[in-house]
């Protein structure tokens, strides 16, 4: 089995994390993304503004020790949320869910929300498969879609 493993965010991840997160399969079913997936200045500065930030958890993921995404926690009108990016190579494997209970081991701060495009079936197994229960839905603008779609919420008490 292939070994998932956490660790802090190195400058040198930035490229291969900025390539993932313009990969077009990969936002669209990601739905909620940046403007400009394209936009390397506004990635740049995103990425410096979470990797400073006190309120903000935000770690690499690694199989086999290679990069292979990124799992975060940040706050929002006081709820905690997670969210993360698994490069689209190291889909189906199981990653995304290893490095989901590896994080939550790590950051038990709980209620731990999640949003996920409601469409995106394998992000919401992982949550699900996580301990998150579904609390709703609301329809939401998606930057990748260019419109309104449906997104689950999530928790995790």
């Amino acid at each position: 089995m292939a070994d998932v493993a956490l660790r802090a965010v190195d400058d040198a991840d930035l490229d291969a994390l900025f390539e993932q997160m313009r990969d077009p399969e990969s936002v669209r079913m990601a739905a909620f993304t940046a403007k400009d997936p394209d936009d390397r200045a506004a990635f740049d500065a995103h990425m410096a503004k979470l990797r400073t930030r006190p309120d903000i958890t935000l770690r690499a993921v690694t199989l086999d020790g290679q990069f292979v995404g990124t799992i975060s926690s940040f706050v929002i009108d006081g709820d905690t949320e997670i969210t993360y990016w698994i490069d689209r190579s190291a889909w189906g494997q199981g990653v995304a869910s290893r490095a989901l209970a590896l994080f939550l081991d790590m950051v038990t701060v709980r209620p731990m929300h999640a949003r996920v495009a409601s469409d995106n079936a394998g992000s919401l197994r992982v949550l699900l498969k996580a301990g998150f229960a579904i609390t709703g839905t609301e329809v939401s603008y998606a930057n990748a879609r260019d419109t309104e779609i449906e997104e689950t919420l999530l928790r995790l008490d």
